[in-house]
């Protein structure tokens, strides 16, 4: 007899992760994880939270237990709020850096000030600068030094790690010149000179040096908090699109109610112009509901009893009753907010480039500072001389230039991106455009206008455009369905204002009837010319079939007896997509187009921009898979689009970057948003992205090499602190200047 093997239990958690500084920390923290059985987890260091999938008995105390274990701290998720509530509890991440900083460089101005000019070294100025830098350098780089700290355990070197040692070398070694050297004595000055000399080390102090690079660096961290996207924010938005109340049947009257408190099963009223509560089915009246936000396709959809509605739609026809159907976290809008955090979470996050360095640089200046005393007591110098070199090597070796390196060339970068309306949310992302190979591009708001216009007329033998159009929009304007409002806005455009209606009638789901100067005029689909008798002739029914093979949607006109002509009207192309997609592949990108309309209307748009590849009909979590697809196959992508049903494809992507003429959900799921509705934007972004990072690696260089070129006089105890002071401001200095050459960028548009 066999038994049954009881399947072991799997599940999925969520840790918010603390106390991680730097991309390195994220995947320790990954590592410990991993090494439980059945424990399979992916930590993210910009949205700072593990996802955790486990089978097996394994409980959540556990899991937080082996990351406290590695130095971090980590919790459940508290529960969901209303979007208001989270914006108001949400503390500002930055407050605390702000105050660290604004306390710390109060403090360092004078310290650097009285070390660099002479007239101002009165008598003891040096206790002075003490008392102005102890504070800085201990309380003020605190964060640096847990940060080495919990390094030093896991035996990984950051910049942090860099910063730490230089800082406390500094005011370790200034103490000990001020208390048992003769720094101390009174009258002791820092003359204003950069003579190459062998010194006493017990007389010079370095408290300028130990002040200005935390100063320094602390100001970097600021900016770089400060341009940090939330990844939340995307979530938060992704619930505003939700109605906020609903007209809830009771008794055969309308009651009004908090959505919150809609159950399965309840029938609710959509007025046009309103947005559907929740998922639900039409189980009275019809309309036409603007879907773009989960199909992306511009034209509204027909719906009628029996038909399936989706949450946060907009009814844009007429009065529909809707019974519910899923509520709350069953919603297809709280799928697409659940594949936006998955796409975030899983996102993995570069590990920043000075962090890479300075993994490399410091185990070097370590070794370097050990050889170095080494040395001096080997060939019988004195202790005091081999401290002396060994620690200027480590104080030398911190650049406070390093942590302006990035925050510098970013400011500036995203300030003169700004202007060319790109907005850049934060430096991980620059890691991505060097190596992006594959631009996907949506097609509606994005290629196109996103919006229906009306581009051909075609009119039957005899007839006179202008006065078919005349007459098909003086009746379309007294409808509010968007492709009425393209030809009523069309004919305002080409013959004027309309003339006045009589006896106007909305045939639901064919089109409207009325009488215009005295003519009883039909426009809409053509079975309802068939039911007055009106048959297109051959050309026009041509041309019906043309535009509908094309993915247009094509409306007839008729009055008097006889078919009058075909109006079209689709989705136009935006003037500016086909120089731009010719310009992404200038840079080296292959473009894809990815949309949710039909395959027709995709293909005829990308035949107009130049683009080959085209995925179409695909739905949110369609549009993921296709990102994943390609990611998997080796590819870089970049995602470009504007759309609700494009969030959680922008947060997977490696590059996001969002229309700004799109959905705030979309805007905040992307790393770039382009404030222009123009494509080229995207390449602009691109190219000033790129050419951020070529600055930010080139401040990193020249950060290190100004000091990297003094190692060898610290190690010779040759180094005084004129020349550590000259060395931490000229490569301050280079840094500033080189990242201020982006301002002279220039769009591809001007």
């Amino acid at each position: 007899m066999t038994t049954a093997t009881k399947p072991s239990p799997t599940g999925q958690v969520e840790l918010v992760i603390g106390g991680m500084t730097c991309a390195s920390c994220a995947n320790r923290i990954e590592k410990k994880l991993n090494k439980l059985d059945g424990v399979t987890a992916t930590v993210n260091y910009a949205t700072e939270k593990a996802r955790v999938d486990y089978t097996g008995d394994i409980a959540p105390e556990e899991l937080i237990s082996v990351v406290e274990e590695a130095g971090y701290t980590a919790a459940l998720p508290r529960p969901p709020a209303s979007a208001e509530t989270a914006e108001s509890a949400e503390p500002d991440p930055t407050a605390a850096l702000r105050t660290r900083l604004l306390v710390s460089l109060v403090l360092t101005v004078p310290v650097i000030a009285m070390a660099m000019v002479p007239a101002l070294q009165f008598t003891n100025w040096q206790w002075l600068s003490l008392t102005l830098a102890a504070p800085v350098v201990i309380w003020g780089a605190l964060p640096f030094h847990r940060a080495a700290w919990t390094n030093l355990r896991h035996g990984a070197a950051t910049m942090d790690t860099l910063v730490s040692i230089g800082t406390l070398a500094a005011f370790g070694w200034s103490l000990y010149a001020l208390f048992w050297g003769t720094a101390g004595t009174p009258g002791m000055t820092h003359p204003f000179e950069f003579t190459i000399a062998r010194m006493d080390g017990t007389g010079s102090i370095y408290l300028e040096a130990a002040a200005g690079v935390t100063t320094f660096i602390l100001a970097g961290r600021f900016f770089e908090a400060r341009s940090k996207r939330r990844a939340g924010a995307a979530l938060r938005a992704l619930l505003e699109l939700g109605a906020k109340e609903v007209s809830v049947l009771r008794d055969g009257r309308e009651e009004r109610i908090p959505v919150d408190a809609l159950t399965v099963g309840d029938r609710f009223v959509v007025r046009p112009g309103e947005k559907i509560a929740t998922d639900g089915v039409v189980v009275e009246g019809s309309s036409a509901v603007d879907a773009s936000m989960l199909t992306g396709e511009s034209v509204p959809v027909e719906v009628g009893v029996d038909d399936a509605v989706v949450g946060a739609t907009v009814n844009v026809g007429g009065r529909i009753v809707v019974r519910a159907s899923r509520i709350g976290s069953d919603t297809q809008l709280a799928q697409m907010a659940k594949l936006v955090e998955d796409a975030q979470t899983g996102k993995a996050q570069a590990q920043r480039l000075a962090d890479r360095i300075s993994g490399i640089f410091v185990p070097i200046v370590i070794a370097l500072a050990v050889a170095t005393l080494g040395f001096w007591l080997g060939t019988g110098g004195s202790i005091a001389a081999a401290f002396t070199a060994a620690v200027a090597v480590l104080i030398i070796a911190c650049p406070c230039a390093l942590g302006l390196a990035t925050p510098t060339a970013l400011m500036v970068g995203t300030g003169r991106g700004a202007q060319l309306g790109v907005l850049i949310k934060g430096p991980e992302v620059l890691e991505s455009t060097r190596r992006v190979d594959t631009v996907v591009l949506d097609k509606t708001g994005t290629v196109t206008t996103g919006k229906m216009t009306l581009l051909d007329v075609v009119v039957a033998d005899g007839e006179s455009a202008d006065q078919v159009l005349a007459l098909a929009g003086a009746l379309e304007d007294s409808s509010e369905h968007p492709i009425a409002q393209a030809i009523a806005k069309g004919a305002r455009d080409r013959v004027g204002e309309p003339a006045s209606v009589e006896g106007f009638a909305n045939m639901a789901g064919l089109g409207v009837q009325g009488v215009v100067d005295g003519r009883a005029v039909v426009v809409g689909r053509t079975r309802l010319l068939e039911d007055w008798s009106l048959h297109l002739d051959a050309e026009l029914e041509r041309a019906m079939r043309a535009a509908e093979a094309e993915g247009k949607t094509a409306v007839a006109v008729g009055w008097d007896g006889a078919a009058r002509g075909v109006l079209v009207v689709a989705d136009a192309v935006k003037p500016t997509s086909a120089e731009a997609v010719s310009q992404l592949r200038a840079l080296g990108l292959t473009p894809i187009m990815l949309t949710g309309d039909n395959e027709a209307a995709a293909r005829t748009i990308a035949a107009q921009v130049g683009i080959d590849e085209v995925i179409a009909e695909v739905l949110p979590q369609d549009k993921v898979a296709v990102v994943e697809r390609l990611q998997a196959e080796g590819k870089v992508v970049a995602m470009v689009g504007d759309g609700v049903n494009d969030a959680a494809a922008l947060a997977q992507a490696d590059l996001g970057l969002a229309m700004g003429t799109g959905t705030d959900v979309a805007i905040e799921a992307s790393d770039l948003t382009l404030v222009r509705g123009d494509l080229r934007a995207a390449v602009d972004a691109i190219r000033l992205a790129r050419r951020t990072l070529g600055t930010i690696k080139g401040n990193l260089f020249w950060a290190f090499a100004y000091n990297v070129a003094a190692i060898p006089l610290a190690m010779a105890g040759l180094l005084n602190p004129m020349l550590a002071g000259a060395a931490m401001a000229f490569s301050s200095v280079f840094v500033v200047s080189n990242s201020l050459r982006l301002r002279r960028f220039r769009s591809t548009a001007q």
